[in-house]
């Protein structure tokens, strides 16, 4: 397995609409900081396994890329980390060390795949062995039958620092995955942190209550200003669906300008579309924002 540790040297802040931050970093090897002086590493981990170790078999590929905190003034960063490593990668890793959270990750990746081939072979052997069983009747000429191949597996996973100033830090998972088809499934989770109180930002947090519905509306218009278009029917014509029911749906990134939702594909789109983003800025959505909280202090700046 390659493992191996380096420093990005970024800081990214989200101005107008946020395009999809990229897993390619660039190397170094002094921290980057920001403005609330938490300091970040990088752990990568590459790893390729052949079916039975066989290079001329399907293999699995996986590539995890993590940043993550490892210095901040502001809160314990063992706190900080297991937030981190808990939305990267899952409840069941967040009581390790960064490092060893990726190795656990991939070697489970590795794990389930060799189990889902597994499962693969000895339904192919049941086939064939009815097949043999049954007289006159050959089930793989059925739509059961299943050909003795199993089919390579592939996942990108990593996470970026998308704004880190003003005691709020926020940042963006990005995880694509193949299991065999023509097409990969991209999916982004965001997740906002109040620096100065220790806790993830939540919408009702920043909202006042009834914000949902007034919301919907600024979100719809976005939706048709981003496609250039004119009317709901136009959009589902594009390939969205379910436009007007859109809710607040808790996916959302803060930066200094506004707040960002990110819809994946499938919530109200075809996944033949790129996940649809909607920034609304601060000054369409003042009277929505509860007093004192993060959003409104970023939006008085």
């Amino acid at each position: 397995m390659e493992v191996y540790h380096r420093m990005p040297v970024f800081i990214l802040s989200l101005i107008v609409l946020l395009s999809f931050i990229s897993c390619n970093h660039q190397g170094g090897r002094s921290m980057f900081r920001a403005e609330n002086s938490v300091g970040f590493d990088t752990v990568s981990m590459v790893e390729r396994h052949h079916l039975d170790g066989d290079t001329a078999n399907p293999h699995c590929d996986i590539r995890v890329e993590f940043v993550y905190p490892v210095s901040s003034n502001k809160m314990s960063v063992d706190m900080l980390q297991q937030f981190f490593i808990r939305n990267v990668f899952g409840v069941p890793y967040d009581t390790l060390a960064p490092s060893a959270a990726v190795q656990a990750y991939v070697l489970n990746y590795i794990g389930n795949y060799t189990a889902d081939a597994k499962t693969y072979r000895e339904s192919a052997d049941e086939i064939r062995e009815l097949n043999n069983l049954i007289a006159g009747i050959d089930v793989s000429d059925s739509e059961h039958y299943t050909e003795d191949f199993f089919y390579s597996y592939y996942e990108s996973l990593c996470d970026s620092i998308v704004y880190n100033r003003h005691g709020v830090l926020a940042f963006q998972v990005k995880q694509s995955n193949n299991k065999g088809g023509a097409a990969s499934y991209d999916s982004f989770r965001n997740y906002v942190w109040n620096l100065n109180t220790g806790r993830q930002v939540t919408e009702n947090d920043i909202f006042n209550a009834g914000y949902d519905t007034a919301l919907q509306r600024i979100i719809i218009t976005s939706l048709l200003e981003q496609a250039d278009v004119k009317s709901v029917d136009e959009l589902e014509d594009l390939g969205f669906f379910g436009v007007r029911e859109i809710m607040p749906n808790h996916n959302f990134l803060l930066n200094d300008k506004g707040i960002i939702y990110t819809y994946n594909k499938g919530e109200y789109s075809a996944y033949q579309l790129d996940a649809p983003q909607v920034f609304i800025p601060y000054e369409a959505i003042l009277s929505l924002l509860r007093e004192n909280s993060v959003a409104s202090k970023l939006a008085n700046l």
